[in-house]
């Protein structure tokens, strides 16, 4: 009988190094149950960072799309700017050519007698013709921006005039033009000729000749 007894105590520790071995077992395989995770992880990374690289290149794409339209709205904006200027300022060279025409028809009105006209009927009828032609020619100047520039009495522009001569003046403050020897003209804002005027200047006082016999 104690053959039997002893037998049956052996077999609880006949069965632990088999428990022993299968928590082993278990032990060993949790690495590598962790494997796929970890290459699950690595894969997520590596979307992630291809992710922001792709948000990286979107905007610099955005950057370089918005620099582009607005390249294209300023050489639009430019194109038509100068497209303006070349169509209002088109006639200033044939304007600058007209002038000296449209000076001599002032002067040829400026020597228009009143009294001539009134005793003469051929002569009124001629004055009458030329006055007639300048108003017209001052009407589509007028029209096409061209204005000219008579300045007696105003004050000295040079943006505007060209002194040609300062007169001793103390009845009028210093610079204001006293005598316009050829009238000016502008085109909208642009100069076509200035006009050449005399300007005012305020007289040296005279030196004191007493006093300096004096001292000396």
């Amino acid at each position: 009988m104690q053959p039997l007894e002893q037998e049956n105590e052996r077999t609880p520790e006949a069965e632990s190094p088999e428990l022993s071995g299968q928590s082993g077992a278990s032990a060993q395989a949790d690495p590598v149950a962790d494997v796929p995770v970890s290459k699950e992880h690595e894969a997520l990374s590596r979307v992630i960072a291809e992710a922001e690289q792709l948000r990286v290149q979107t905007g610099e794409l955005r950057d370089q799309l918005l620099r582009a339209v607005a390249e294209t709205e300023n050489v639009r904006r430019r194109a038509q700017r100068d497209q303006g200027e070349t169509s209002k300022y088109a006639i200033s060279g044939f304007a600058r050519d007209l002038v000296s025409a449209i000076d001599n028809l002032y002067r040829a009105a400026d020597t228009l007698d009143e009294q001539t006209r009134k005793s003469n009927e051929r002569f009124d009828r001629y004055a009458e013709g030329i006055e007639m032609t300048l108003r017209e020619v001052a009407s589509v100047c007028e029209r096409f921006g061209v204005k000219r520039i008579w300045p007696l009495g105003e004050m000295f522009d040079h943006n505007l005039h060209q002194a040609v001569v300062q007169i001793d003046d103390a009845e009028h403050p210093a610079g204001t033009v006293l005598q316009v020897m050829q009238a000016g003209y502008v085109i909208h804002d642009r100069l076509l000729r200035p006009a050449m005027v005399a300007v005012a200047k305020t007289p040296q006082a005279p030196a004191d000749t007493h006093a300096l016999d004096t001292e000396a």
